[in-house]
C-alpha cells in the first residue's frame, strides 16, 4: 500500500509532481542538444574522415605500386640470372 501524506495523496504521487516540476521540460532540452551533436557530426567530422580516409588509401596506393614495380625488377633480375646460368 502506497503510504499517504497531507491531503490524501501518496508521496509518490508527491514524488512525481516534483519531478515533473523540476525536469518536465528537459526533453525538448535533450532533442535540441542531439540534433545539435549529429549536425556537428555530418558537418565537421563526416568530410574529415572521409579526406583523411582518401589521403591514406591514395599514400597505400603509391606505397603498393612501388612494391609492385620492385616485385617485377627482382623477378627480371632472378630471370636473367637464371639466363646467364649454364645449364648442367
Amino acid at each position: 500500500m502506497a503510504e499517504t501524506s497531507q491531503g490524501g495523496r501518496s508521496t509518490f504521487e508527491n514524488f512525481g509532481r516534483k519531478v515533473d516540476a523540476q525536469f518536465g521540460n528537459i526533453g525538448p532540452r535533450i532533442e535540441d542538444e542531439v540534433k545539435r551533436v549529429i549536425g556537428y557530426l555530418n558537418d565537421q567530422v563526416v568530410p574529415q574522415v572521409r579526406q583523411n580516409s582518401s589521403s591514406a588509401l591514395r599514400a597505400a596506393a603509391e606505397q603498393l605500386a612501388r612494391l609492385a614495380d620492385h616485385l617485377d625488377q627482382r623477378r627480371t633480375a632472378d630471370a636473367q640470372q637464371a639466363g646467364d646460368k649454364p645449364r648442367a
